[in-house]
């Protein structure tokens, strides 16, 4: 049995609102001490000086897109797990858009098989399956629930916008008795066109075709009617207006049971940056400006906006070598996030690392109708340890996903994973 001693690490702890210096001892995928020094070791116990790194609950993917099956040229089931250890994510969910899609029960027992077959390693993240909610996501015709829910998925998603109100309604009754989490992209497809672009100034200044807010956000208002007729609870996924935060804090403050998210590109950068054109910055839904930015940044500090989601879409160096407009939507991030948000948010002084660690850990988990285990005595060691101070340059060779479609490609960054415990 290995135990390792912590000494003087900044242990964040969302579960229990603590950020303090500690020595910590872990044994056997357990925590075995927390105090603020531990004189008295055992002898055969390896103690490394943590002076200067942060230990925090392991971090929460809710949402991001596997290649495998059908795509694994861009990323296979294993690259992408060891992507999102090196990104300190200790739980990981992939959409069910894969090629074909997750949409019955024989495919999410298959890819669980591959999982126990090859990635039961204990520095790998927990592996969670979103279910399909239409056959090969197609928007037409409702799965098979029951049978999906019975073979473990983790709750249910097309990852795509679903126009057929009537579909979503049924949808809404027929999944309450599964207790299940079901998730939307709320997106009215004809009024986002051809759009690429938020629009507005930087839109029109850089001649590229504009999506309307109202494309997000009367979808949105759709949803939040059949969940205030209906009462299922939903979560919506990529928020990515001021608008929509406010029709989702009104519906929380009527007490409708709504969770949400947004990406974390979409909090770090806005319309400006796509004046580079690069197609790692062609998102769906698209960058918005500035004051949608803030809106965000501020309703995930007050919860409004639940978590944070990686939403990480890996795609080969020739599918995203095309015009802006033309390339597929969507960037890698397992391996990015954590550092980029930490330097910008944290380091500013715009965020707290609690206030950070919780949207990237415990409050996905709970989007999940899961639970992080405190950093404490007795409990399981789900956790990730970083050093905000490491450099590194953000290149092929230093990634662990099999793309590289990023627009911080060939830069440095300050802040990474040091180890995760699953």
């Amino acid at each position: 049995m290995t135990t390792e001693l912590l000494q003087q690490v900044r242990v964040i702890d969302p579960v229990s609102q603590t950020d303090q210096v500690s020595d910590v001892i872990i044994a056997n995928g357990e925590i075995q001490a927390v105090a603020p020094q531990i004189p008295d070791i055992s002898p055969n116990t390896q103690v490394r000086d943590c002076r200067g790194l942060v230990l925090g609950t392991g971090l929460v993917d809710l949402y991001s897109h596997s290649g495998e099956p059908g795509f694994e040229e861009r990323e296979t089931l294993l690259s992408f797990l060891q992507a999102a250890a090196a990104g300190g994510f200790t739980r990981v969910s992939i959409l069910p858009d894969t090629s074909p899609a997750i949409d019955n029960p024989a495919l999410v027992a298959q890819l669980q098989k591959g999982m126990g077959d090859g990635g039961n390693s204990s520095s790998f993240p927990h592996f969670n399956i979103w279910g399909a909610i239409t056959l090969d996501v197609a928007g037409k015709q409702i799965t098979e629930l029951a049978d999906l829910a019975a073979a473990g998925v983790v709750g249910f998603t097309d990852g795509l916008p679903l126009d057929n109100l009537g579909l979503v309604r049924r949808l809404l009754e027929y999944v309450q008795p599964l207790g299940k989490p079901v998730a939307f992209w709320p997106c009215d497809r004809q009024l986002a066109s051809n759009g690429v672009m938020r629009e507005g100034a930087d839109a029109l200044r850089f001649g590229l075709p504009p999506v309307p807010v109202s494309a997000e956000t009367t979808a949105i208002a759709a949803l939040i009617e059949l969940v205030a007729t209906i009462g299922t609870p939903i979560h919506i996924m990529r928020v990515s207006t001021a608008r929509s935060v406010e029709l989702i804090a009104a519906a929380k403050s009527q007490g409708l049971p709504i969770t949400a998210s947004t990406t974390w590109m979409h909090l770090l950068l806005d319309t400006k940056a796509v004046k580079s054109y690069h197609t790692s910055l062609h998102l769906d839904p698209p960058l918005g400006n500035t004051t949608d930015m803030q809106a965000l940044r501020s309703a995930v500090r007050t919860g409004i906006v639940d978590a944070i989601a990686i939403d990480h879409t890996p795609y080969s160096y020739e599918e995203k070598v095309q015009a802006f407009a033309e390339a597929p939507p969507g960037a890698i991030g397992l391996e990015l996030a954590l550092p980029l948000l930490w330097q910008h948010l944290v380091e500013t002084g715009e965020f707290t690392a609690l206030q950070l660690w919780q949207a990237l850990s415990t409050r996905p988990a709970e989007c999940l109708q899961a639970k992080i285990s405190k950093i404490a005595p007795h409990h399981q060691a789900e956790l990730t340890l970083f050093n905000p101070q490491a450099t590194w340059k953000v290149e092929r060779k230093n990634l662990h996903t099999l793309s590289s479609n990023t627009p911080w490609l060939g830069q440095e960054l300050k802040g990474r994973v040091v180890q995760t415990w699953c």
